[in-house]
C-alpha cells in the first residue's frame, strides 16, 4: 500500500516500495505443508526449546557439579542441532520455493541468523563430543547463552514475518 511522505510545506508524494511491483510478490503461502500445516512452523519449536534446555542444563552443572546435567546439556545441545538441521531444511526450502518469500530482505536476513545458529549449535555439540563434563565450563556454557540469545533474535524475527507479512502460512479455503 503506498505511504504518503511529507515533502515540504503542504506538499505531499507517494511512495510505492519497488518490490511490490515484482511478480510473486502477493505468493506467500507455504508451499512445504503436510494438510495444510506449515511443516517450518511447526518444527522450529523443537530446537529453540532444546536451546534453552542445553543453557539450563549447564546453568545447572554449574550450580550442583552433578554429571547427570552435562550429560543432559550434551543431549539438547545434539538434539537441538539435528532438530535445526530439519527445521532449516523445510525453512530453506519454503525461501527457494515462494516468490512473495524469497523476494523480501527480511527473509533473508532470518535466513543467515538461523544458518549462524545451526553453525553454533553444531559446534556447541561437537564441542561436548570431546568430554562432556570438561566441555560445559566455560565454554560450554558460553556458547550455550550465546545460542540463547541468537535463537531469541532468530525467532522474534521468523515471528514477525509470519504474523506481521503473513509469510509461509497456510491461508486455507
Amino acid at each position: 500500500m503506498p505511504q504518503k511522505i511529507p515533502q515540504s510545506a503542504g506538499e505531499e508524494t507517494e511512495f510505492q516500495d519497488p518490490i511490490q511491483n515484482a511478480p510473486g510478490f502477493e505468493q506467500t503461502e507455504t508451499r512445504m505443508a503436510i494438510w495444510g500445516h506449515p511443516l517450518h512452523a511447526m518444527s522450529v519449536a523443537f530446537p529453540v526449546a532444546l536451546t534453552y534446555c542445553a543453557f539450563g542444563a549447564d546453568g545447572l552443572y554449574w550450580w550442583s557439579g552433578e554429571e547427570r546435567w552435562a550429560w543432559a546439556g550434551l543431549w539438547a545441545s545434539g538434539t537441538a542441532f539435528l532438530f535445526g538441521l530439519l527445521a532449516g531444511a523445510s525453512g530453506t526450502a519454503e525461501l527457494l520455493l515462494v516468490p512473495g518469500i524469497r523476494i523480501r530482505a527480511a527473509a533473508w536476513t532470518h535466513f543467515v541468523i538461523a544458518v549462524m545458529l545451526l553453525a553454533l549449535l553444531g559446534l556447541n555439540w561437537g564441542w561436548r563430543m570431546t568430554g562432556y563434563q570438561a566441555a560445559v565450563l566455560p565454554w560450554g556454557i558460553l556458547m550455550s547463552g550465546f545460542a540463547v540469545i541468537v535463537v531469541t533474535a532468530t525467532g522474534w524475527h521468523g515471528g514477525k514475518l509470519v504474523f506481521d507479512y503473513r509469510l509461509g502460512i497456510s491461508k486455507g479455503s
